[in-house]
């Protein structure tokens, strides 16, 4: 187990910066999710923790010692990636043994370590079969066991569960929280998926063109979004953003308001504005009502499945609690 630093990092492709400095503290044992979409940097950020990627500028810290000019097999990192990268041609135990017995591991410690990441991971019928005899779901478990059997002090998460369908993917996101909660180990996770880092995080990076937007636990991110791209980008569905000016609301010229669909109410009791519904998406515990408003933008409105839903065409009124707005200046920061 350790901590992580990163310390000013920036990261430059000739005279092109995709890192404009991020700084954050990792505490040992502490799950850190990077989310955002793609181009964002996140992966690259990975990649300079794990040594894939030389770093610029600022300092990279693995339990309070530099390792910028170190190679990755020197930084007791392990790595999971979403191809699994597994060698075709060997057994699910040779795929997780082949990192100890490069290192010089004795027998009897191979078949002891991976003895325990198998029963730990329910791999143990599959020890004798190839990565092709596998699901999705069980390749992506060998992927980790081999990172486990080299008990490293930081776990890196590539994408690990994008090669895999929806309900596995929950099943997989649950079973690696319990795994680094049972092993206590470091981690930083990377993926697009918000719905996985909410899930996962202690605490999450949302990275925005090569910058850290913000760092905080998921809920307060989720509530207190300090930019207008965090608050569009977590949540779902997203955050509706208004043009203050055009529905009255006192601001500085330029500013937008922003409301989340979960947060408006179609209701007629002093409605804020006025808009015609175009189509419901009624899914069941929830339904998805969008309406267009007086300037020609569409809103959407978060229901309850058990609430009547308006009739397409119809106009209606919407309110919301002054509690739940939030209001962006022409930068998209929170004012």
């Amino acid at each position: 187990m350790a901590t992580v630093t990163l310390d000013g990092i920036r990261k430059s492709f000739g005279q092109t910066e995709v890192i404009h400095g991020v700084d954050i503290d990792v505490q040992d044992g502490e799950f850190i999710v990077i989310v955002g979409p793609s181009g964002c940097g996140k992966s690259t950020l990975l990649r300079m923790v794990a040594g894939l990627e030389r770093v610029t500028a600022g300092e990279v810290r693995i339990d309070g010692k530099r390792v910028n000019e170190k190679e990755p097999m020197d930084r007791d990192i392990a790595m999971v990636f979403q191809n699994y990268a597994l060698y075709p041609h060997m057994s699910v135990f040779d795929n997780m043994a082949y990192g100890l017995k490069i290192a010089g591991k004795a027998k009897d410690e191979i078949r002891e370590r991976v003895g325990q990441a198998a029963k730990l991971l329910q791999l143990e019928p599959y020890l004798k079969r190839r990565p092709r005899e596998l699901s999705g779901g069980q390749r992506q478990r060998v992927a980790m066991g081999r990172a486990i059997v080299r008990k490293p002090a930081v776990f890196l998460f590539d994408e690990p569960l994008s090669n895999l369908d929806a309900k596995l993917r929950v099943q997989m996101r649950l079973e690696i929280k319990q795994l680094q909660r049972e092993l206590g180990v470091t981690a930083l996770y990377v993926t697009h998926d918000q719905v996985e880092a909410m899930t996962l995080a202690d605490r999450m990076i949302v990275m925005n063109a090569g910058r850290a937007d913000q760092i905080g636990a998921p809920l307060d991110v989720y509530a207190n979004p300090a930019t207008e791209f965090v608050a569009g980008f977590i949540g779902s569905p997203p955050t509706n953003f208004i043009e203050a000016s055009d529905i009255g609301v006192d601001a500085p010229k330029g500013t937008r308001l922003g409301i989340r669909p979960e947060h408006l109410e179609i209701s007629e009791a002093n409605p804020k504005i006025r808009g015609d519904v175009l189509y419901a998406e009624a899914l069941g515990a929830e339904t998805l009502v969008h309406l267009r408003i007086a300037n020609g933008q569409v809103v959407t409105v978060k229901l309850d499945g058990k609430d009547s839903i308006p009739s397409e065409g119809a106009e209606v009124g919407m309110s919301w609690s002054e509690r739940h707005q939030m209001l962006f200046d022409r930068d998209g920061v929170r004012s």
